[in-house]
């Protein structure tokens, strides 16, 4: 299996291959190559209607001369914590951004919540952010603006009362209930609508069918969520030892 940098041949078979239409895995088999790392290449190049070949290979030559034109690393840094890989960890932050990007968070935005979501602690300082994603204060600030509003990140304050923004199981339960309540008000909004263009009426009977779905969907949302929160999260019952 090829290692190392893509080819400028083979961006563009990825090219010729979101022009057909193929899922970033079928172009992956074909160049032999992982699919996070079409994903990664994709994505970080203008997304699948905005791939330049062309233009993606000589984004990445200019990468590349940065990164030999920074200053090398101090060689006493100390190691990743639990004996981790450090390009691995980076290789893999660059991946879940991705991600984060496919499902429709803006770029910043998915930089933030990853690089929360794999800390240790679950929670970073916005000088912290800054450091970890070389991004100015006001990046992180606006992006944190964004997930808060999304009810994906939580502020609070530490003991030295620095504001600390916060990922963690109840965030995402959190997160889970206000997708439900808007997708409820979605519906709310439909069935009225009903009643302005009539029942019965073809529009009436299209708004009355996405009420219902919508309706569905934002109950089942609820009720998952709620399971797995009380599944997931229990605290396990203390063991006892009958025999005497």
């Amino acid at each position: 299996m090829p290692g190392g940098r893509l080819t400028q041949q083979e961006r563009q078979q990825i090219a010729l291959g979101l022009a057909d239409g193929l899922a970033y895995a079928e172009i992956a088999r074909r160049l032999e190559r992982p699919t996070s790392t079409i994903t990664r290449e994709v994505m970080r190049n203008g997304g699948p209607t905005a791939y330049r070949a062309d233009l993606a290979h000589r984004a990445t030559e200019r990468r590349a001369h940065r990164g030999r034109q920074a200053a090398p690393r101090d060689p006493k840094t100390p190691p990743q914590v639990h004996g981790r890989d450090a390009e691995a960890v980076r290789e893999y932050e660059e991946t879940f951004t991705t991600v984060l990007m496919q499902s429709g968070t803006p770029k910043m935005m998915a930089r933030v919540l990853a690089c929360l979501c794999i800390s240790d602690a679950g929670s970073l300082t916005a000088s912290e952010l800054v450091q970890r994603l070389q991004v100015s204060p006001a990046s992180v600030s606006k992006a944190i603006a964004f997930l808060e509003s999304q009810g994906l990140v939580r502020r609070e304050r530490d003991e030295r009362r620095r504001e600390r923004y916060v990922v963690d199981a109840d965030v995402w339960y959190q997160s889970m209930m206000a997708s439900a309540r808007g997708t409820a008000q979605v519906a709310e909004t439909a069935r009225q609508g009903v009643g302005v263009l009539g029942p019965g009426t073809p529009a009436g009977t299209r708004l009355e069918n996405i009420a219902r779905f919508v309706d569905f969907v934002s109950e089942s949302i609820v009720r998952a969520a709620d399971q797995a929160r009380e599944v997931l999260h229990a605290k396990p019952e203390p063991t006892s030892d009958s025999a005497t």
